[in-house]
């Protein structure tokens, strides 16, 4: 069954430029597809007409079957995204206020708001540190906290765009474990990156972009071979032979 289905999706800025063009694909659901391209391809353009952030030139994007153009407040509740800048989605004055911020605007009542919030937390590891105020967490701990605000709303998609931007390596792993988790739970993962080596041993698909549009789509292993002709670093197991490494041990 298909989650996603993008259908000849462009989109024209206002200076005229195209940021995608001809854009089509389809997302089954519980998969976790990685979409790489290097900067200025197209990738972030892409992911938030996910979730109504941008509107089509042309094109439809329909998630769970319903377009999002008609109801882009039903697609945010279905599709959560982590942008690259954690502090950027952060709202509340604790961790705890944070995490409650989006359930609370979907007027539940307080008992439904209290337990998503800290279910949230519990699986991000972050329930101790639920009155501590957000910007005085590491980088890795906010980028935690933006993966807990999406779970408080119970989105069946996550999208991510570069989640590992500016991550330690320790960070990385905490960050990567709680994704591989959440695909494993059932959820839908979609990742943007340019940086293959941290995540593509745990993706089912691979899809590249270059100038807007898709130039491969398919099994990431053979995808691989061809992507340093797209200004794409090939993993270092994968230049070897030595097949598929993941960075959690």
């Amino acid at each position: 069954m298909n989650i996603i289905e993008v259908e000849n999706l462009s989109h024209r800025f206002s200076d005229g430029t195209f940021g995608i063009e001809s854009v089509s694909f389809q997302i089954e659901a519980g998969s976790f597809v990685v979409i790489a391209g290097p900067n200025g391809s197209g990738k972030t353009t892409l992911l938030r007409h996910l979730n109504g952030l941008l509107l089509p030139t042309t094109g439809t994007v329909k998630v769970a079957g319903v377009a999002v153009h008609t109801d882009p407040r039903r697609a945010r509740q279905l599709v959560g995204m982590m942008f690259q800048d954690a502090d950027s989605q952060i709202i509340g004055e604790t961790v705890y206020e944070d995490v409650a911020f989006g359930p609370e605007n979907l007027r539940l009542d307080r008992l439904e708001i209290k337990q998503r919030a800290e279910r949230a937390l519990q699986v991000v590891g972050l329930s101790e540190l639920a009155q501590r105020r957000p910007h005085l967490l590491s980088e890795g701990e906010k980028r935690r906290l933006a993966i807990a605000s999406i779970l408080a709303m119970d989105s069946r998609v996550i999208v991510f765009d570069e989640p590992f931007s500016s991550l330690d390596y320790p960070a990385v792993q905490q960050v990567l474990q709680q994704i591989v988790s959440l695909n494993r739970s059932g959820r839908t993962i979609l990742m943007a990156t340019h940086d293959l080596e941290k995540v593509i041993a745990h993706a089912d698909r691979l899809i590249v972009m270059n100038h807007g549009r898709i130039v491969r789509d398919g099994c990431p292993e053979k995808i691989l071979l061809e992507v340093e002709k797209f200004g794409i670093r090939q993993p270092c197991s994968s230049r070897m032979g030595m097949g598929l490494s993941s960075w959690l041990s």
